[in-house]
């Protein structure tokens, strides 16, 4: 059976959380209750949910770029207290802004028979359109639900939502 799946990008305690070594900002607390809601109606519909989870060493050169966050095994890199993983969910680390960098995010999708992928998190200008482009890429359909994607910069927000919609031809929900 081809079905759904949601992929939920970077809802980690480095971004999300006011303390967060990288903190997206008050947009992203207030996507935390749609998130949830999409979530539990997704899972409840027997979609697939996959959690990306930004991961990396602790002298990964994207710290040349961007403060030091989500060193793996630190509480940083942890799922937001607010979300819960269920046992059926999928967990995949990576190290790079695309989901499909080094993990099997790919093999998932072709295992799970996924025909359409709704997606949401953060940051929407780097890792949540890195993967929407190689959804893309790969002809699969993607909707990204707007009202539960957040950035730490509203404009590149912005910029990447009609990027998505205009140039890579997800469709923006």
């Amino acid at each position: 059976m081809s079905k759904k799946a949601l992929i939920v990008v970077d809802m980690l305690k480095d971004f999300i959380d006011a303390n967060g070594a990288l903190y997206c900002g008050e947009s992203s607390r207030k996507i935390i209750p749609r998130v949830r809601e999409l979530i539990e109606k997704h899972r409840k519909d027997g979609d697939t949910i996959i959690f990306l989870r930004d991961s990396h060493k602790e002298d990964d050169l994207e710290f040349r770029m961007f403060t030091k966050h989500c060193v793996k095994g630190t509480e940083g890199a942890k799922i937001i207290d607010e979300l819960k993983v269920d046992h059926n969910d999928y967990q995949l680390e990576k190290s790079r802004y695309s989901g499909f960098y080094g993990t099997n995010l790919e093999k998932i999708l072709k295992d799970e028979r996924i025909i359409e992928v709704y997606i949401l998190g953060v940051c929407t200008s780097i890792c949540l359109m890195e993967t929407v482009s190689d959804l893309r890429n790969r002809d699969v359909p993607t909707f990204v639900y707007k009202d539960a994607v957040a950035d730490f910069d509203p404009e590149a927000h912005r910029f990447a939502l009609k990027r998505m919609e205009k140039v890579l031809g997800a469709k923006v929900i």
